[in-house]
C-alpha cells in the first residue's frame, strides 16, 4: 500500500489524520489525468486539519534552515534564476595543520548525530575537542612540544578564520534577502507564513518558536509582522542572557477598565536553539549585540567595548562554541534544549517542523520523547528529504498516527504553503463574523482558496 513508499526524497507526500502514507501527484496543462489532485482540491482536506492542531492546547513551531533557503530563494528570483539562489551554506572550514585528523574525527561525529556529511558544526566540534586535548598533553611539556604549540597555533587561527568566514556568508544571505528588488513581496509571504502560528487566541498559550538558524531572518519577519519576541535577555542597550527562566508575558488594560488586564496579542516565546551571530561570550557573560541586518563589514567591529573581555570570533556563540575555556561548556545550550523539552513534553501539544533536516540528534531525541505522550502530535513540512533522515525518524518512531506529513517541493514551498494550506490568523475577526453572518442568513461563504492565503 501507500505506507511502503520507499523513499520520500523527489517526491510530494501527504499524510493527514489517520490516513495512510501517498504520494500526490498535481495536474497540469499536459496532463489532465482524474486521479491527479490540485491544490485547490487538497486545501480542502489540509487547511481544516491543520486549523484544528494550530489551536492545540500547546503549540511550537521549529525552524531550521530550510525557511533561510525558501525566503532567499523568494527573494533572488530573477527571468534567469526562476526558482532563485540558494543561500551560502555552512560550508567547511580549511585547517592547514591537522587536516586529515580534522576530516576523519568531523566525519565520524556528523554519523554519530545522524547527519551523514559533516558540516561546519562538526567541525567547529572535534577542533574544540582538539584544542582542549592538545592543551592537556602540552601542559607535561613532552618531547616535541615547542612544535606541537606552534601548530596549535597555526590550527586556531585557522579556526578564527574559518567561523570569521561563516559569519560573513551568514551575513551575505541576509543582505541578499534586504536590499533584494522583491524584499515587499517576499516579507509578505514570510509575515504570513510567521502570523498563521503567532495570532492565536489570547485565551490560548502562547506559541512556543525555535530555530537553529544563526541569522536573524525571524527577527525580522516578526519586526515587520509586529510579532513581539519575547527570549531569555534582559536589557536594551546590551541585553544579557539569564539563566532563570520566569514565565513573563505582556498584557494591556483596556480604557476605563482597572483591575483586569487583558493578554496582549501577537507576544511569542522565542528560542535560538544553536545561539546566534549577534551573541557573544564576553567576561563569562553570554550578551546579545547590536548587529546591522545583512551588515557589510567584518563582524568584530560590532562587538561591545567591554575592557576585560577578549574581542575573538571564538567568543561567537555558535553551537557547539560555547565558552571552549569554562568548566561549563554545555552552557548557555542546555538552558536553551531545556526550555524546548519542556514546552513540547507534555499533553496536548502540537509541535510544527519547518526546514528542519533532523540532522541534530540532541534535538530529534526530545521529538521522540514528546510522541511517547499520546496526546502529543508532529507536523512535518519538508521541501527534501536528502538522505532519507525524516523518513528514517517517521519510521522509527512507530506512531504514526501521531504524525502530519506535508513533503516534497510543492508542500514545502513557502509560497504554495502560504497560498494555500496555511489557516488565516486566528484574530482574523472579521472573516469569522462575516461568516457567521452568512451562515445565519442561510447562505454559504464562496472562498477562492487564492483569496484566503492573502495572494494572488
Amino acid at each position: 500500500m501507500a505506507e511502503q513508499i520507499k523513499t520520500w526524497n523527489g517526491k510530494n507526500i501527504l499524510k493527514i489524520k489517520s490516513d495512510p502514507l501517498r504520494e500526490v501527484k498535481f495536474k497540469n496543462s499536459e496532463s489532465e489525468d482524474a486521479n491527479q489532485d490540485s491544490p485547490e482540491s487538497l486545501r480542502k482536506e489540509i487547511e481544516p486539519w491543520l486549523t484544528a492542531l494550530f489551536q492545540s492546547e500547546h503549540l511550537s513551531l521549529l525552524m531550521g534552515t530550510g525557511i533561510t533557503s525558501a525566503v532567499h530563494r523568494l527573494a533572488t528570483i530573477t527571468p534567469e534564476e526562476k526558482d532563485g539562489k540558494a543561500p551560502q551554506g555552512m560550508d567547511k572550514m580549511n585547517f592547514f595543520v591537522f587536516k586529515k585528523q580534522m576530516e576523519t574525527s568531523a566525519s565520524e561525529s556528523a554519523k554519530k548525530v545522524g547527519r551523514g556529511t559533516p558540516n561546519i558544526e562538526d567541525q567547529i566540534r572535534v577542533a574544540n575537542d582538539l584544542i582542549q586535548g592538545m592543551r592537556i598533553y602540552l601542559s607535561a611539556q613532552p618531547y616535541g612540544a615547542k612544535k606541537l604549540k606552534k601548530e596549535l597555533l597555526k590550527f586556531q587561527e585557522s579556526l578564527e578564520t574559518g567561523l570569521a568566514n561563516f559569519a560573513k556568508n551568514v551575513l551575505t544571505t541576509e543582505k541578499n534577502i534586504a536590499l533584494s528588488d522583491r524584499l515587499e513581496n517576499t516579507m509578505d509571504y514570510l509575515t504570513s507564513f510567521l502570523v498563521s502560528f503567532c495570532s492565536r487566541s489570547a485565551t490560548r498559550e502562547r506559541l512556543n518558536l525555535f530555530t537553529t538558524n544563526y541569522d536573524r531572518l525571524i527577527e525580522f519577519g516578526a519586526e515587520l509582522a509586529g510579532v513581539r519576541l519575547m527570549d531569555r535577555f534582559v536589557g536594551s542597550l546590551n541585553p544579557v542572557f539569564r539563566a532563570s527562566r520566569l514565565e513573563v508575558d505582556m498584557h494591556y488594560n483596556p480604557p476605563g477598565i482597572r483591575g483586569e488586564p487583558r493578554y496582549l496579542e501577537g507576544v511569542v516565546h522565542y528560542t535560538k536553539l544553536h545561539g546566534s551571530l549577534d551573541w557573544i561570550n564576553q567576561d563569562n557573560t553570554i550578551r546579545r549585540f547590536a548587529l546591522p541586518f545583512g551588515a557589510d563589514k567584518p563582524i568584530d567591529q560590532f562587538f561591545p567595548q567591554i575592557p576585560s573581555a577578549e574581542d575573538k570570533i571564538s567568543q561567537l556563540i555558535i553551537y557547539p562554541n560555547a565558552g571552549k575555556d569554562r568548566e561549563t561548556a554545555e552552557y548557555p545550550y542546555v538552558e536553551l534544549f531545556r526550555d524546548m523539552a519542556a514546552a513540547i513534553c507534555r499533553p496536548n501539544a502540537t509541535l510544527v517542523l519547518y526546514g528542519y533536516g533532523f540532522g541534530d540528534d540532541h534535538i530529534n531525541r526530545i521529538i521522540r520523547d514528546m510522541l511517547t505522550i499520546p496526546s502529543t502530535h508532529l507536523v512535518m513540512i519538508i521541501f527534501s528529504d536528502e538522505g532519507d533522515r525524516a523518513k528514517r525518524f517517521y519510521d522509527s518512531v512507530g506512531c504514526s498516527a501521531q504524525i502530519t506529513v506535508l513533503a516534497g517541493s510543492h508542500f514545502g514551498d513557502l509560497k504554495n504553503l502560504v497560498d494555500y494550506y496555511l489557516p488565516k490568523p486566528a484574530i482574523d475577526r472579521a472573516t469569522n463574523r462575516m461568516a457567521d453572518l452568512l451562515k445565519n442568513r442561510g447562505l454559504s461563504a464562496q472562498s477562492n482558496p487564492t483569496d484566503e492565503g492573502g495572494h494572488s
